[in-house]
């Protein structure tokens, strides 16, 4: 069983999917990793996203060998610091309440609670300039300049925001099977897979099933499997995806006035890491702005930028 009196750090990725949360000791080094269900309070509830960070936290404890009841009761804490980097956390109504609920039942000396959009910027680049693009369920971009001064667009949650991300390609996925239906629109195998796939016998059938956000970003791979198949429709909606999600990275050049500068641009979330054809595409439509823009692939999982965040705050305090 893992030592009490060691200092401890807590890292917490959550997102509209999944709650992931790492516990390190002082050097960095993991006790103890955890995943479970989605943790952003616009989209599941504050008391679902409080059940699932706890769940989280509880797992770290248990692989790591410390009992429940002693992270509770030890003094000083057994948590130097947490972290946290939760999806829709930017608004003040959510900020508040969730920050205060963590302070009560997970107990540490210090507390940081942040976007998942901040945390992933941190795994990307740490403390330097550079931009993160992130399109999973939803999409958002984040930036940080030399100063440390924080840029961001998109994000702004479905209905009316979140081009490009899973949902909103799900959502333009049955439009589109929908239009092929009517004849307004080309043909689609997105008519066929979307109905397999729901276990419609019509695909008009899916007006009346008030499909959860999470189900309706669930059809995205379906349009990855059209696409790589030849369908142009399924190609259509990556490539409108990929531009709009190029649009966020473009915006936040243009705030930081970066246009003519190297920049890390770098990409994250399902979206990204599902399709070679939307990375591609994205990265051309950057380019055409910003030719001197260096895309990558995230390296590292965004609760590592929690867990570094913690950490840092950690000696920042000490």
């Amino acid at each position: 069983m893992a030592e009490c009196s060691m200092a401890c750090f807590l890292g917490i990725d959550g997102g509209g999917t999944r709650t992931t949360a790492w516990l390190a000791d002082g050097d960095g080094k993991p006790l103890g990793c955890a995943e479970t269900g989605p943790s952003n309070p616009l989209k599941v509830g504050f008391r679902a996203a409080e059940r699932e960070i706890m769940k989280a936290f509880h797992a770290c404890l248990r692989e790591a060998g410390f009992p429940i009841s002693a992270a509770r009761a030890s003094r000083p804490p057994l948590l130097e610091a947490v972290g946290a980097g939760i999806a829709g956390i930017d608004r003040q109504a959510a900020h508040r309440p969730l920050l205060a609920w963590i302070r009560r039942h997970i107990p540490a000396r210090h507390y940081l609670l942040t976007t998942d959009a901040a945390i992933a910027l941190a795994a990307a680049v740490r403390d330097a300039p550079g931009i993160i693009v992130i399109a999973g369920t939803g999409s958002i971009a984040y930036a940080r300049n030399d100063r440390g001064k924080v840029f961001r667009a998109g994000g702004w949650g479905i209905p009316f925001d979140d081009g490009g991300s899973g949902y909103d390609i799900g959502r333009k996925a049955v439009a589109a099977a929908l239009q092929a239906f009517d004849r307004r629109g080309p043909h689609t195998m997105l008519l066929v897979h979307i109905c397999r796939h729901l276990r419609l016998r019509n695909i008009t059938d899916v007006v009346t099933q008030q499909l959860e956000q999470q189900q309706v970003a669930a059809l995205f791979p379906l349009v990855i499997e059209a696409a790589g198949e030849g369908d142009l429709v399924a190609r259509h909606l990556c490539d409108d995806a990929a531009r709009s999600l190029a649009d966020l990275a473009i915006a936040l050049l243009k705030q930081a006035n970066w246009m003519r500068r190297s920049t890390p641009v770098v990409t994250s979330g399902g979206v990204f890491k599902s399709s070679i054809l939307i990375r591609r595409a994205f990265a051309r439509h950057l380019r055409r702005f910003a030719p001197q823009a260096r895309v990558e692939m995230l390296e590292h999982p965004p609760v590592e930028g929690a867990l570094w965040l913690a950490r840092n705050l950690g000696r920042e305090r000490s």
